[in-house]
């Protein structure tokens, strides 16, 4: 078997995360071979920590090399659809983080979460996500969305039973909240394409959306979704700044909370909460109500590893939990967090995919789904009416 040549373009957070999960992949021969970013310093710090041979600072330059047959894309969401393009008519294999995109404003536009029309948005993000559809109609290479939801260990157990049973789900309600986002642009909807319906939310969205697909496979059926309704505020703009000291939420033209309901073809429905004013570290769950069975994906905080602590010494260098600003008292602790979030086994799916020419469980219909669901989510909310999805 052939190595899978793996080139990475952006080397910020979701680098590590990949290069975690890349450490677990078994059984497929691969290579990192070039970490691609226009920062050096980031590049030099990923390269080292997980052995990549080759640092870059142009991308044209990366995908020239002949070697490299997947590029692994985890820049920040508006360059996804340019850079996958670009990619895949280089000849490669793509990897591409969520959101696959968003609207992000044009030439001169300010203050878009507050003046863009969410029409608008909506029309051009559909045309956006269909150039590329085109695209990769057009070549035999595999698009593959790394959305972590869909290969979290209970998601894919939850699957493997709705699938036995042939139940039909009825109702589902998912749920990723934090209190709030370490990025300094999170609150800005030209840098994120949104708040956090689109950062957040999208990750139960997609799992649950990857759910119903699973269950319309396992019947024999075919159904898609019929329409979207949504709620979203800013829920922080009541605190005074002394309220505000324990939430990292700073929209300035996004949303805080959101909550939107889809209404598939037969009628069942799923609810996506999101918000970035839940403290007490990352919350993220799907709950599953079908005819004949219930179950909950705990995906964290979980009740693996449980700590408690008087004081952090020696804890500097221990990662204990996501969002929580101090590891005293009791905390769950996260174990395994690349496994029970679904980082290695999305990743040792992908380079399967690639290696035995075989299609991933998530990829490019998955993330132009969630895509418009948000982006209908969002002029649900900004017309106050239901979006009908023809």
């Amino acid at each position: 078997m052939q190595p899978v040549i793996i080139g990475t373009v952006g080397a910020g957070y979701a680098a590590r995360l990949h290069g975690n999960a890349y450490r677990k992949v078994s059984t497929i021969p691969f290579r990192l071979k070039t970490i691609c970013d226009t920062n050096t310093e980031l590049a030099e710090g990923v390269s080292k920590d997980f052995g990549y041979e080759h640092i870059e600072a142009d991308y044209d330059a990366m995908l020239a090399d002949k070697e490299i047959n997947v590029v692994d894309i985890v820049t920040p969401p508006f360059l996804h659809i340019p850079m996958a393009v670009k990619a895949l008519k280089a000849g490669k294999h793509v990897i591409c983080e969520k959101p696959l995109t968003g609207y992000f404003g044009r030439r001169g536009e300010e203050n878009i979460g507050l003046t863009t029309p969410r029409s608008i948005m909506y029309e051009r993000v559909m045309s956006s996500m269909n150039d590329l559809r085109d695209v990769l109609s057009k070549t035999d290479r595999k698009f593959m969305y790394a959305e972590n939801f869909v290969y979290a260990p209970p998601v894919q157990k939850a699957a493997e039973i709705i699938r036995a049973k042939k139940s039909r789900i009825l109702f589902m309600k998912g749920e990723e909240s934090l209190k709030g986002s370490s990025s300094p642009v999170a609150g800005q909807w030209n840098r994120t394409g949104g708040g956090t319906l689109i950062r957040t939310g999208t990750h139960p969205l997609s799992g649950m959306l990857w759910l119903k697909h699973q269950e319309a496979e396992a019947r024999g059926e075919d159904f898609g979704i019929a329409g979207v309704s949504a709620d979203v505020g800013v829920t922080t703009a009541s605190l005074t700044e002394h309220e505000h000291r324990h939430i990292s939420a700073r929209p300035h033209d996004v949303e805080d909370y959101a909550a939107v309901t889809v209404t598939f073809a037969d009628g069942t429905k799923c609810l996506t909460i999101a918000s970035d004013t839940v403290l007490g570290g990352t919350k993220n769950y799907i709950e599953i109500y079908a005819n004949d069975t219930a179950l909950t994906c705990n995906i964290t905080p979980t009740d693996i590893l449980s700590t408690y602590f008087l004081d952090e010494d020696g804890l500097d260098d221990v990662y204990i939990s996501e969002m929580l600003p101090s590891k005293l008292g009791w905390n769950k602790a996260f174990v395994s967090d690349e496994v029970i979030r679904g980082y290695s086994d999305e990743m040792q799916d992908f380079l399967e995919c690639i290696a035995y020419d075989r299609e991933p469980l998530s990829g490019f219909e998955i993330a132009y789904e969630t895509v418009q669901v948000i982006y209908s989510a969002y002029l649900s909310a900004y017309e106050g009416r239901r979006v009908e999805i023809v």
